[in-house]
């Protein structure tokens, strides 16, 4: 629906059922709060960088549920939707330093991931548009470089595991993964290292010293004066 000139063009949405009009340049989490609702969980850092804002929605006239994360999604006339807190899911338990990356780990502590149908609904709720089903299919195969990076952004939102018809939890296990990676596989940076030797060695202690006599003041204005490196 159009208004006058002066005015935004609104939408029609309907939050936990019930309706409202809503400026229609709003993610729906703003037009949650336009709406007069009060976000005391499901919110963070509101820029689709921690997966807290987990939503569902359909559309008149589209019979799919789709997913999305709420800071992010801009709301569409006819928009049915929800919030979900948390997708509740059980992860396996285990200590990282009693593991060792071998190629059947990952299946013998989510041995659900052999039930993949590979019919890719996990990829399309993914609102970081990652290849879920490939890492999946990946940690079947023992591959934990692939599931690294295939799923390096994940934020955990929880999307892919509500969507998912073989009841997978993908980020549980590409966790599980990027763990045993970082902590076996992967080769330490030259660089960091050499820092670290630097610091033990007491090579920054007088700018430390200094930094921690700095007022709050002086120490905003140095970060945002700062030499950023690209």
């Amino acid at each position: 629906m159009q208004n006058n000139g002066s005015e935004k063009t609104k939408v029609k949405v309907y939050i936990l059922g019930k309706e409202y009009e809503v400026p229609s340049s709003l993610t729906i989490m703003k037009a949650m709060e336009y709406a007069g609702y009060r976000f005391v969980r499901g919110c963070g850092c509101r820029a689709g960088f921690c997966g807290a804002c987990a939503t569902l929605y359909r559309t008149q006239g589209d019979h799919k549920l789709k997913a999305a994360l709420a800071c992010q999604k801009t709301v569409e006339e006819g928009m049915y939707l929800t919030q979900i807190p948390f997708a509740p899911a059980e992860k396996s338990k285990y200590e990282l330093r009693e593991l060792k990356p071998s190629p059947n780990i990952l299946i013998q502590h989510y041995p659900e991931i052999a039930k993949c149908l590979s019919c890719n609904t996990c990829s399309k709720a993914c609102p970081q548009d990652l290849d879920v089903m490939d890492y999946v299919q990946a940690a079947l195969r023992g591959d934990l470089e692939k599931v690294t990076k295939l799923s390096f952004d994940c934020l955990s939102c929880g999307l892919c595991a509500i969507r998912c018809p073989a009841e997978i939890v993908p980020y549980n296990v590409a966790l599980l993964a990027r763990r045993l990676y970082g902590r076996y596989l992967l080769k330490a940076a030259p660089e960091v290292e050499d820092r670290i030797s630097e610091i033990k060695e007491g090579k920054f202690n007088e700018e430390i010293s200094e930094l921690m006599q700095m007022n709050l003041d002086d120490l905003k204005k140095q970060y945002n004066e700062r030499e950023i490196l690209i």
